[in-house]
């Protein structure tokens, strides 16, 4: 299984310094579909979108749930991602293992993922098996049998996929604690895998609760990406889905960042060859900007700075200057919260983390105190564009687009 992070970052020295500044910055606008796109709500308030791409006989199907670690509350992290796990044991109608063997019974693949904002399964199949996807994710929708003896099991799973995926893994063990330093008040100050004490404490009525609550088909919404005619999927997704009972979805209190006073900065000591730095800003989403156009000059700026050989830092700093060794920016502007614009480096020999960061610091000024050059912003504006346009050569990236958008 996959976890999906808000941001990708990184990583971890002996003496790791992770400078967090945050500042106020103020989010986005919608895909507009084309006349290939379809939706439609069925009667229990599932949602279903079908984006019809015919050059290819495969579909890929996903279902997005409105729940991940960011519904979640202290001593009841990692209930989403666990739930994701129990998600392939049995149900009513199935055995454990069941649906796994039965998609690669017809040449399908299929997975799941958990993010802060959203739990996701999918199938990739052949065209004439979207059926089946259907019948086998609305039979785990509402008929999922959970068992204290099988939690058990798979909690020994989740807690050695944490150990090798974080605790041992000296970039993502930083990353998680500059995650929670970077975040007070947010939900995404909660590592998406729960901490290590929820994870041995859960209990099974803890993860009947999730389920009971959250796992219905409207707080759900269905993508179908691929060779198909929508009016055929709205018809077989009603067959499937249409009879599934409508729950009550608790609304969710609002849990945003606090507005930031200064600097905050932690050190992490593990045991590494290299010291690393990351630093960040608090920065509006699609969802919280008051302005959404400055989440298009966000995805602009970072790009600027380490989109390519030929961006600002990548070129001043590790080639021109020889400071870093490397050095990497993120933003993510999908998320129900305010997230992080990131900065992250690794120092050159002879250079301190002091060094490193006064010279992005530096960099960063200009930009904000000098115009762009007319060159370099069609060039990233481009580069950006063209990237959008890639995305539509795969099923799977529209479908994604599509279910992170919707949820």
């Amino acid at each position: 299984m996959k976890i999906f992070k808000a941001q990708s970052l990184l990583i971890g020295s002996t003496i790791v310094s992770i400078i967090i500044s945050i500042t106020s910055v103020n989010s986005y606008s919608a895909v507009s579909p084309d006349n290939l796109t379809h939706e439609k709500m069925l009667d229990n308030g599932l949602k279903v979108i079908v984006r019809e791409d015919h050059r290819s006989p495969v579909i890929i199907s996903q279902i997005w749930y409105k729940v991940g670690s960011s519904y979640e509350s202290n001593g009841y992290t990692g209930l989403s991602h666990m739930l994701e796990h129990m998600m392939f044991k049995a149900s009513k109608n199935m055995k454990d293992g069941e649906f796994t063997k039965i998609i690669a019974e017809k040449g399908g693949q299929q997975n799941a993922f958990t993010s802060n904002d959203y739990t996701g399964y999918y199938q990739l199949l052949s065209n004439e098996h979207l059926e089946t996807s259907f019948k086998l994710e609305a039979e785990r929708m509402q008929n999922l049998l959970l068992d204290s003896a099988v939690l058990e099991k798979e909690r020994q799973v989740v807690i050695e996929e944490r150990r090798m995926r974080t605790d041992d893994d000296p970039i993502s063990n930083t990353y998680e604690r500059f995650l929670a330093a970077a975040h007070i008040s947010s939900p995404y100050h909660q590592p998406v895998i729960g901490w290590p004490d929820d994870l041995k404490n859960m209990h099974i009525d803890d993860l009947k609760n999730w389920y009971n609550t959250f796992y219905a088909p409207n707080n759900a919404t269905v993508v179908v990406v691929g060779d198909v005619k929508a009016e055929d999927v709205f018809t077989m997704a009603n067959k499937y889905f249409g009879g599934l009972q409508k729950k009550t979805i608790p609304a969710s209190k609002p849990r945003n960042e606090m507005i930031p006073i200064g600097e905050r900065q932690i050190t992490v000591n593990i045991p590494a060859k290299l010291p690393y730095l990351i630093m960040a800003y608090n920065v509006p989403s699609f969802k919280t900007a008051e302005n959404k156009q400055d989440v298009y000059a966000l995805e602009v700026i970072n790009s600027i700075l380490t989109g390519g050989n030929s961006a600002r830092l990548n070129k001043k700093l590790e080639r021109e200057q020889e400071i870093v060794t490397s050095i990497d920016s993120s933003y993510d502007s999908f998320n129900i919260y305010d997230g992080l614009f990131t900065i992250s480096a690794m120092p050159s020999k002879g250079k301190t983390i002091a060094d490193l960061k006064k010279a992005i610091i530096k960099q960063l000024e200009e930009l904000k105190s000098s115009t762009v050059t007319a060159q370099e912003l069609e060039r990233v504006k481009a580069s950006l564009i063209a990237g959008k346009v890639y995305e539509q050569d795969s099923i799977s990236q529209q479908a994604s687009a599509i279910g992170v958008l919707e949820s």
